[in-house]
């Protein structure tokens, strides 16, 4: 039976009084018409700069409102939160902003320029602590740290409080678009607490406006839940998109959106990198990974999970956050070129006579092609000797057209496969 005081007319209430709350330490964050994407689906799509925030991310809406909510012993005895990142970024600064002393727990993973910040943002009033492997290690440490020291836990999504800070984000975007509410609302989901948040005051105020909640493919934890009807552990994650990389989702925020069910999507990582690529090109947006999710689900690459959207419509995509550490960028174009199909991994075995490079360079690579990893070591005693080969296509459509060349010539090849663990450490 659903407890009344978590359904989604509920939290609109809680997200309305959040709002007032929040005046204190928020402003309105832009939202911003983006050509670029409105003219690849035909629909005015725009942008809600989250990562214009005072801590270039959302996170700073929930933990605010949960720490405001503290009475004074609570507020005397401190608070203790897990992240990511960007939560505590945001618990930072609600401690320096309310006088409260804090100690927030990140993962080892965490990239040194989300700990700085960290540490900035709160001064003397926070202790970082580094430990754990995943956000969901680092959260059951947190857990136990607080309860240890009669801290009070800032969860970073599975919280009433929190959810209600993080959706008024959606009370925003109507305002900005004078009262009128966007046809498709796109959210990125980690943990639930933006997606149960905002999802809950729009099916309250705005029942037609379509939700849809946009996942990693290597952490779909929300749904997992969903298809299972409670929170679900997942096996393993992939940390690349540390913002939403989630292994299991909250339980209130599961069981409010499972109330509000919204369409949902998860978009592979590489789509992700192609993403905040062109984020930053072609629009001027330094977006982290779990901050280009939502609009990732609008463009297409070689695996097509692009998001149906009717030409006309006014999509909002939320853009959560920019605290991206510059040193990923490498990994970040890896990935969009194997996503696109221009980057692939391959072991061919050369005959070991002159001349034979030079005939597949001739013969095999097309004219826009190039070799970007090339790893021979000769061998004296033998007729053949194998070499590591990576090639970068001028047009991706071409990969076949090289495969039946690269079959045709003197070598012999073989592509390397993703799964693989050699894959895995070229990417």
């Amino acid at each position: 039976m659903v407890d009344t005081a978590n359904t989604p007319a509920a939290m609109a209430k809680r997200v309305d009084a959040a709002a007032t709350t929040l005046r204190r330490v928020m402003v309105e964050t832009p939202l911003q018409p983006n050509m670029r994407l409105s003219e690849l689906t035909g629909a005015k799509v725009l942008l809600k700069r989250e990562d214009l925030s005072p801590v270039r991310s959302y996170k700073l809406r929930g933990a605010y409102q949960l720490m405001s909510e503290l009475g004074e012993d609570a507020r005397q005895a401190g608070v203790t939160c897990a992240s990511a990142g960007n939560h505590g970024q945001g618990v930072a600064f609600a401690c320096s902003a309310l006088g409260i002393d804090g100690e927030i727990v990140v993962p080892t993973t965490t990239s040194r320029q989300k700990r700085e910040r960290i540490s900035t943002l709160g001064g003397s009033r926070v202790h970082l602590v580094v430990a754990g492997e995943t956000y969901d290690a680092s959260s059951e440490i947190a857990k136990e740290r607080a309860l240890a020291s009669g801290r009070t836990l800032v969860p970073a999504f599975d919280h009433l409080a929190t959810i209600s800070g993080q959706g008024t984000v959606a009370r925003e975007i109507v305002h900005q678009l004078g009262g009128g509410a966007p046809d498709v609302l796109i959210l990125p989901v980690g943990g639930g607490g933006l997606l149960a948040g905002c999802g809950s005051w729009m099916a309250t105020h705005y029942p037609t406006t379509r939700i849809v909640g946009v996942e990693p493919a290597g952490a779909a934890c929300m749904i997992a839940a969903l298809e299972a009807g409670h929170p679900v552990k997942l096996d393993q994650i992939d940390s690349f998109v540390d913002g939403a990389a989630v292994g299991q989702a909250g339980v209130f925020t599961i069981e409010l959106i499972a109330q509000i069910r919204p369409d949902m999507v998860a978009v592979p990582e590489g789509q992700i990198c192609s993403e905040i690529l062109n984020l930053y090109q072609s629009d001027g947006i330094i977006a982290e990974p779990a901050g280009a999710l939502a609009s990732a689900v609008l463009r297409r690459g070689s695996r097509d999970t692009t998001l149906a959207i009717t030409p006309g419509q006014t999509v909002v995509c939320v853009v959560s956050g920019g605290n991206n550490d510059i040193s990923r960028y490498s990994e970040v174009i890896e990935r969009s070129l194997v996503f696109e199909g221009r980057k692939h991994y391959l072991l061919v075995t050369f005959p070991q006579e002159p001349g034979a490079l030079r005939r597949f360079l001739d013969e095999v690579l097309g004219p826009d092609d190039d070799i970007v990893l090339f790893e021979y070591t000769k061998k004296s005693n033998r007729e053949t000797g194998p070499a590591l080969v990576g090639i970068e296509l001028g047009n991706p459509d071409d990969f076949q057209s090289f495969l039946q060349r690269l079959n045709a010539s003197p070598v012999s090849g073989e592509v390397v496969d993703p799964a693989s663990i050699l894959y895995k450490y070229l990417v």
